[in-house]
């Protein structure tokens, strides 16, 4: 927009302002929606019918307070806008169906479909899934305040109603996790897994937990199905590398944490494991180089004092 100043035509302040106001927050909500996605999904019955009014509940798995609750049209259908970039919950019931959960992975600036198919259930069914959906609710709610101990209590009242659903044992996981039951909580996601071995949160929390116990051989195997199923996320990839360091796979592990920097520039620690895998190489630049990104990211970090000695010794070669 050009504003002709001086002898020629001049626009009144006022609506020069209002209309600055007006690009401005036009152009932040196109900036915003290219970080936003969406899911787009429709809900039938085993016969392709759709199912109106089913009620659809968006749980975030980075935060439990990040939550939607959507219900379908006539044609089955629904859509929740707004999602930032991440793995979901999706979980859908209606009176007189069986419950389903599904895992969702919604990337930047796309819209993700998914089609969901519900089976005729008994009326007992309905009751302890309208239940158990208030206590997954409150197991949630409970974990957000870091009663975690009280969190895990109310999903395992949830698994008593009958809700063999993996989205109930990972979530039963997660907060013994954090409670310390490490047994507990391995128990929970081996059988999260067991229910649902396709989604990304239940490998890659499985494989957590199996490192942590230096398990190391069994642990790579669900964080490469981690990676599999979502290549995208650079803490994957950097356990992933950090698993094939522990069983010998040094070549396999620089891919990994080569991947991670391309996905994350600034994860330091990738780059403190390449420049300590190519001082296995004898490759001096290379190695340098690393370490002394890893020292520009993370100056304090416990691993620095360690890097610069080796940063010094590699200049003197």
């Amino acid at each position: 927009m050009n504003v002709i100043t001086g002898t020629g035509i001049k626009r009144p302040a006022a609506r020069f302002r209002l209309l600055v106001f007006a690009l401005a927050a036009l152009l932040g909500l196109r900036a915003s929606a290219q970080f936003q996605g969406r899911i787009e999904g429709v809900v039938v019955d085993s016969a392709g019918t759709p199912i109106e009014k089913a009620n659809v509940m968006i749980i975030s798995q980075k935060s439990a307070t990040i939550s939607y609750r959507v219900t379908t049209d006539k044609n089955g259908k629904f859509s929740q806008i707004g999602l930032m970039p991440g793995t979901f919950q999706v979980s859908v019931n209606k009176p007189g169906f069986a419950p389903r959960t599904l895992e969702v992975k919604v990337s930047v600036s796309e819209s993700t479909k998914i089609e969901v198919r519900l089976e005729k259930a008994e009326e007992i069914v309905d009751r302890s899934v309208s239940a158990a959906d208030k206590l997954l609710l409150k197991g949630n709610k409970l974990f957000e305040e870091k009663k975690y101990a009280e969190a895990a209590a109310a999903n395992e009242e949830a698994i008593k109603l009958g809700q063999n659903q993996w989205s109930y044992y990972l979530n039963l996981g997660l907060a013994y996790k954090k409670a310390e039951k490490k047994e507990e909580a391995g128990a929970a996601f081996r059988k999260a897994r067991e229910l649902n071995p396709e989604a990304y949160s239940t490998n890659k929390e499985l494989g957590e937990w199996l490192a942590k116990a230096g398990n190391f051989a069994e642990a790579k195997k669900y964080y490469q199905k981690a990676v599999e199923l979502s290549s995208d996320d650079p803490d994957a990839q950097y356990n992933l590398g950090v698993c094939q360091i522990s069983s010998g796979e040094g070549e396999a592990a620089m891919a990994s944490f080569a991947k991670t920097v391309e996905l994350k520039p600034d994860y330091a620690d990738a780059y403190y494991q390449l420049g300590t895998l190519y001082i296995n190489q004898n490759k001096v630049k290379e190695a340098t180089e690393n370490l002394e990104k890893f020292l520009q990211l993370a100056p304090n970090h416990e691993k620095a004092a360690v890097a610069r000695q080796l940063v010094d010794f590699l200049k003197k070669k």
